[in-house]
C-alpha cells in the first residue's frame, strides 16, 4: 500500500544520558524516527526517506517495519557511515553535546566502545554542500511521490530545496517544512523565501524565528505574516513549554495553543514528535488549529520518557483523551 505520508530526515545511532531513567546505548534515533513516532500516535501508514551505511543495524529496520511503517526510501550506501550521536542531560533545560567520557564517568558507567573516537557532528550549513546522511531526490521511491503529504525534517539548505522541488514537480498535494537551526538567521532569509513558496506549512520553533529576523523585529506575529507573504498558508512557531502559535494566512486568523501539562523527564525530539503529530491532525481534519492539537499530544507523549519512539508506548486511549482535555484551550490572538 502506498503511504499517505511521507518523511524525509536523518536516522542517528544515539547514545543517551537522560536526565531521568537508565542509559539509552546505542539505540535507534534521529529527527526521522521522532517526527515518524509523533506521526505514529495516530497513523502508521508513512514512509521514510533517509540513507544509512551498511553498518545499519538490520534488525532496526524490521522493527520499523512491524509498525507498518514503509522503510523502502532508506537508501542504503555501500560501507559504513557514522551516524553515531552523544547527548547527555543532567536535567531537562540543560544538554551537553561534547566530551562524553566526562559524562559517564561522572555517572559511574562503563564507556561504551563504540564510542571511541567519537566527534560532536559540526552545526553549520554552508547551502551549498549535502549532508552525506541527507536523503538525496534519487532515493526516493516512485510511489512516495504519490502520498498526500511529504515532511522534512530539519535537513541541510541544499537537501531541503532539492527534495521540496521534487515533491513540488511531483504534485504532491502538501508539503510541510521544519527547519534546520543552521540556516535560519538573518543573513538567509532570502534563501529561506525560496523555500516557502508553496508550502502548506513551515513549523520553525522560536529561537530559529527570532534568529531569522535579528535586528528587524521582536514582534512573532509580524515574523509569521512576513514568512506567509513568501507563499506558505500555515506558520506554526513551536515554543516548548508555552505551546504554540499558529498563523492562518488564507483566513487571517492568528491562534494561540497551550501545551497540554505533560510531566517532562526529556524534551529531546519534541519538536520533531510534534511536527509528525500535525501532519496526522491536518490528514484527518484538513483543520490547521485541530493539527496543532494533535502535534502538541504527540510532543507530550515524547517529553515523559527519553528515546525516539518513546510516544508509541503510551498507553491505548491516551492520545484521544489528551485531545480531548486540550481542544477548548485555545483561544484567538
Amino acid at each position: 500500500m502506498e503511504p499517505t505520508f511521507v518523511i524525509a530526515g536523518r536516522l542517528r545511532r544515539d547514545y543517551l544520558l537522560p536526565p531521568v531513567g537508565r542509559p539509552l546505548i546505542d539505540v535507534p534515533g534521529g529527527n526521522l524516527l521522532y517526527a515518524a513516532a509523533g506521526l505514529g500516535v495516530w497513523d502508521n501508514n508513512l514512509g521514510l526517506l533517509a540513507r544509512a551505511g551498511e553498518d545499519y543495524p538490520q534488525e532496526w529496520l524490521r522493527s520499523f517495519e512491524k509498525r507498518g511503517w514503509d522503510t523502502h526510501g532508506i537508501h542504503i550506501l555501500a560501507g559504513a557511515l557514522d551516524l553515531r550521536y552523544f547527548q547527555a542531560r543532567l536535567d531537562p533545560q540543560t544538554i551537553q553535546l561534547v566530551n562524553p567520557v566526562t559524562y559517564f564517568a561522572r555517572l559511574g558507567l562503563t564507556f561504551p566502545k563504540a564510542l571511541l573516537g567519537y566527534q560532536p557532528p559540526p552545526d553549520t550549513d554552508d547551502r551549498k554542500n549535502p549532508h552525506p546522511a541527507s536523503p538525496n531526490p534519487q532515493d526516493i521511491p516512485p510511489d512516495y511521490l504519490n502520498a498526500s503529504i511529504a515532511h522534512l525534517c530539519p535537513l541541510d539548505y541544499v537537501t531541503t530545496c532539492r527534495l521540496l522541488s521534487t515533491f513540488r514537480q511531483a504534485n504532491v498535494p502538501f508539503q510541510t517544512l521544519d527547519p534546520a537551526a543552521a540556516y535560519m538567521n538573518v543573513t538567509a532569509l532570502d534563501d529561506v523565501r525560496n523555500l516557502l513558496q508553496g508550502l502548506m506549512a513551515f513549523l520553525p520553533s522560536e529561537q530559529e524565528l527570532r534568529a531569522l529576523f535579528w535586528g528587524s523585529t521582536d514582534d512573532l506575529w509580524q515574523m509569521a505574516e512576513t514568512l506567509a507573504g513568501f507563499g506558505c498558508e500555515f506558520i506554526v512557531v513551536k515554543r516548548g513549554a508555552r505551546g504554540q502559535m499558529l498563523y492562518d494566512a488564507s483566513a487571517k486568523k492568528r491562534w494561540e495553543i497551550p501545551a497540554y501539562p505533560a510531566r517532562p523527564e526529556d524534551p529531546t525530539g519534541a519538536g520533531d514528535s510534534f511536527c509528525g503529530g500535525f501532519l496526522a491532525g491536518y490528514q484527518k481534519t484538513f483543520d490547521p488549529l485541530r493539527a496543532v492539537l494533535y502535534g502538541s499530544v504527540s510532543a507530550s507523549l515524547t517529553i515523559e520518557g527519553s528515546g525516539a519512539l518513546h510516544a508509541l508506548e503510551a498507553m491505548p486511549g491516551l492520545a484521544q483523551a489528551r485531545l480531548d482535555s486540550l481542544s477548548g484551550q485555545v483561544r484567538q490572538a
